[in-house]
């Protein structure tokens, strides 16, 4: 029988990345075009790959020039399953790669016996409000059963702490594989920093989506209060997002001269954004579902130091003080004095930028997200040994 691999993926438009990439452009995230390159030489394992995009600007379906099958569903904004379902039967996959949580999906697929892998990149905490409490607890757990079937062979999640996450809501530990992007900048290709107090204005920068959730408009806050103290700053902000929303807030606040929206930066330009940066800021509310943001490996990587809120997918790694300074989601009052108490310390301002490395150092995972699917789809015992070995409960029990 012929192996049909189908990986399925809520948004990025693989045709419109590898033509990109062909025609000598930049990646928009990080590891895009690695990510474009495991998917083609899945290939050489399968008899066929195709890749099917959620949401994209148009219906299509056409072999790329790499060899790969590249489907768009043409989804706006969310999807209708049903129609999600007849795509996927009409290219008879045997093995299913999902890159997002889909639960009709996932119910789909076993029912029709196919091999599956997830390979998330999402936490699963509760949000404060008590009745979206209780229908998130139900979703959850109905997720995790989905999860523990036997049909599932592997379910991978970014990072440590956001794989714990599905193991909080019921899902095996044996089954769950923290995996993380193969890396090519590290912290030791810079030098620690220190404070500059020739300097007037400092700069603040942000990378990510520019949206209330991800806590946009507490920075803007948290710049006017700085202002009004006298202490001023000027923020670089890249991504895309509701940027003519915060730009009339900059404006409201009387703050617009103090903010720079960048819009979406290629990423290999990212580092060097944060390390002329002197704080890099990721304010992300609870209910946001963040794993291990690149923002916080990248900011690592410059060793530029952190703030950060207390997001719960962040205090596995970051402790307040010795890797970055916390501060109570929501609150940009505190944000403030976060940025003024880090810029005001030159002692705390080193020890936070020397502490960059080994932080970074313990954020490295043995699997990388191509190895993670070429040893599943090689399925030899070997391959599911080594899979074993890279599990949460294998993390563990060696621990």
């Amino acid at each position: 029988m012929k192996k049909r691999l189908l990986f399925i993926q809520f948004a990025g438009d693989y045709r419109e990345a590898v033509k990109r990439f062909s025609e000598g452009g930049d990646e928009t995230y990080y590891a895009q075009k690695y990510s474009v390159n495991v998917v083609a030489e899945a290939g050489k394992v399968v008899d066929e790959v195709a890749t099917l995009c959620c949401l994209t600007e148009e219906y299509y379906d056409e072999v790329l020039e790499n060899g790969v099958r590249s489907i768009g569903a043409g989804f706006k904004d969310k999807i209708h399953t049903p129609r999600l379902i007849q795509l996927i039967e009409r290219y008879q996959p045997t093995h299913i790669v999902l890159r997002a949580p889909l639960r009709g999906v996932i119910r789909w697929s076993i029912q029709h016996k196919l091999k599956i892998l997830l390979t998330l990149a999402d936490s699963f905490g509760l949000p404060s409000v008590k009745l979206s409490r209780l229908k998130t607890m139900f979703q959850n757990y109905k997720l995790s059963q989905l999860l523990n079937h036997k049909q599932v062979d592997w379910v991978g999640n970014h990072g440590v702490t956001a794989s714990k996450s599905l193991n909080q809501i019921g899902v095996d530990a044996k089954k769950i594989i923290p995996w993380d992007w193969p890396h090519l900048v590290s912290p030791s290709l810079f030098s620690v920093k220190n404070l500059s107090f020739i300097k007037k204005n400092w700069t603040l920068a942000y990378v990510g989506a520019i949206q209330f959730n991800k806590g946009f408009g507490d920075i803007l806050t948290a710049i006017s209060m700085l202002k009004h103290r006298g202490f001023l700053v000027q923020l670089k902000a890249a991504g895309g997002g509701d940027i003519d929303r915060f730009i009339q807030e900059s404006h409201e606040l009387d703050i617009s001269g103090c903010v720079n929206f960048l819009g979406s930066v290629p990423n290999s330009e990212v580092i060097a954004l944060m390390r002329d940066a002197d704080i890099v800021l990721v304010p992300s509310h609870h209910e946001y579902p963040e794993g291990f943001p690149m923002t916080i490996y990248e900011a690592l990587c410059a060793r530029t130091p952190l703030v950060v809120s207390d997001h719960p997918m962040f205090l596995d790694t970051l402790i307040h003080e010795v890797n970055a300074l916390i501060f109570p989601a929501r609150s940009a009052i505190a944000l403030s004095e976060s940025i003024e108490i880090l810029l005001s310390s030159p002692e705390l301002y080193a020890r936070l930028s020397e502490a960059s490395d080994e932080t970074w150092q313990r954020l490295q995972l043995t699997a990388k997200w191509g190895d993670m699917i070429h040893h599943w789809l090689c399925d030899t015992e070997a391959d599911r040994q080594w899979l074993r070995s890279c599990s949460l409960a294998s993390q563990r029990q060696t621990r």
